[in-house]
């Protein structure tokens, strides 16, 4: 460290040049620090490419409070640096250097020329200017740390190098912002755990989050392809509802995805999952009664025609079929000959359609890890390690996640602002 005047500056290593990362090293070389980003991939910002399909949802303009509404885990801890610095000094951040943007739907911030690229590069453009040195293709292999005696305290340890596949970098402070494990191919692969393991910090166990369900048995697989709108989709755990939202889900080789899918498997992923069955309301906006009376009406419509070929105002064509069979109906009976029952069994079919959960797809796939560094070992206000002195951790490495919709970015965004703008 070097002193200037009565400041002293400090050697910070960022290890991982995604968004938490660079956020953090543009916020401590703000305030003079020499800081370094060591990246192991050929550039910057890999995961961010690929972001929002390739457009880079990067917030979401909401309030702290309704911010937080959408957090699944760390909400406690999260709520200090997310006023610190919420969406809006972030979408600020990015016009003040350079980056057009835009606010579609559920106030999801997007920049105006729908390139996750242009996130990537305004953040390094940001960093550069005011000093942040970056090398790529490097690779940390471990962090060390020294012992020192605290009066009436005793030894204690703290961060002094970081050592790379290339060299060794003394340093002050090293930050973790190495990600999670999903997506791999970004990088993400797991090294923060491993640094942190090292210096005695827990685990909490990984899940996948935001992805997809695998569904137990093979009626869905006709369905394939089949994309619903406007429905209600909940999950159960015998009686007990664990999840309920409205919106959009779409059926698949492997079972179900789409949005309320995605939100649900954040929710679930620490449930035993053979137990949980997911229900589709197909009509949300009919209550039972109501929606007898429609089937009433199109059964007199189509009377001569057999069920199979009644339904067609009511349902999607790819559905019919599963819905009838659910409803243990025969296809092929007329719908002037069908019982009361009958109608009955089709309306809660219709209201309740069923699916049990095998597992959720691999973390491989999944858009962000659940679970990490424990929360518990970190501060909240500095994000640092209570264990090591100098020692860091922002972003997807910590146990925080939440739903779609910019959210998880705008976390990354505000741990790393606090991990580098409190290195005093």
């Amino acid at each position: 460290m070097e002193k200037v005047g009565d400041f002293i500056l400090k050697n910070v290593i960022i290890i991982g040049g995604g968004a938490s990362g660079l956020m953090a090293a543009y916020a401590a070389a703000s305030n003079g620090h020499n800081v370094t980003v060591i990246e192991k991939n050929e550039k910057l910002g890999k995961k961010i490419y690929i972001t929002g399909k390739g457009r880079c949802n990067f917030t979401n303009d909401s309030s702290p409070e309704d911010f937080l509404q959408n957090v699944v885990r760390g909400e406690k801890f999260l709520r200090g640096v997310l006023y610190a610095f919420p969406p809006q000094k972030t979408v600020n951040f990015f016009e003040n250097h350079g980056l057009s943007v835009k606010i579609e739907r559920g106030n999801r911030v997007f920049p105006v020329s729908d390139h996750a690229s242009d996130v990537t590069k305004t953040l390094e453009k940001a960093c550069k200017n005011v000093g942040v040195s970056i090398r790529l293709n490097e690779k940390v292999e471990k962090i060390i740390k020294e012992e020192y005696t605290m009066p009436d305290i005793g030894i204690m340890s703290r961060v002094v190098e970081v050592c790379t596949n290339q060299g060794k970098y003394p340093c002050d402070y090293a930050i973790v912002a190495t990600g999670g494990i999903s997506y791999p191919s970004t990088g993400s692969t797991g090294d923060g755990y491993v640094f942190a393991r090292a210096f005695g910090h827990t685990i909490v166990d990984t899940k996948s989050a935001l992805c997809g369900i695998n569904l137990q048995g093979d009626d869905y697989q006709s369905l394939q392809g089949l994309a619903l709108k406007n429905v209600g989709f909940s999950v159960k755990n015998g009686e007990k509802t664990v999840f309920s939202e409205f919106g959009e889900a779409l059926f698949t080789h492997f079972g179900v995805s789409g949005p309320v899918v995605l939100s649900a498997s954040s929710v679930i992923n620490r449930l035993p999952l053979p137990s949980l069955t997911i229900f589709f309301d197909l009509k949300p906006a009919l209550d039972e009664q109501t929606l007898d009376k429609r089937i009433l009406r199109d059964f007199d419509k189509y009377k001569n025609k057999q069920i199979s070929n009644a339904l067609c105002d009511l349902l999607p064509q790819k559905l019919i079929s599963l819905v009838v069979k659910r409803a243990n109906i025969d296809e092929r009976k007329n719908v002037n000959v069908l019982t009361k029952e009958e109608r009955l069994r089709l309306n809660k079919t219709i209201k309740n359609l069923s699916f049990k959960i095998n597992s959720l797809r691999g973390v491989e796939e999944a858009i962000v890890t659940s679970g990490g560094v424990t929360l518990a070992e970190v501060n909240p206000k500095t994000m640092e390690s209570k264990l090591i002195q100098g020692l860091k951790f922002c972003g997807e490495v910590l146990d925080i996640d939440a739903f779609t919709g910019g959210f998880n970015m705008q976390i990354a965004f505000s741990t790393g602002f606090a991990a580098g703008n409190t290195i005093k």
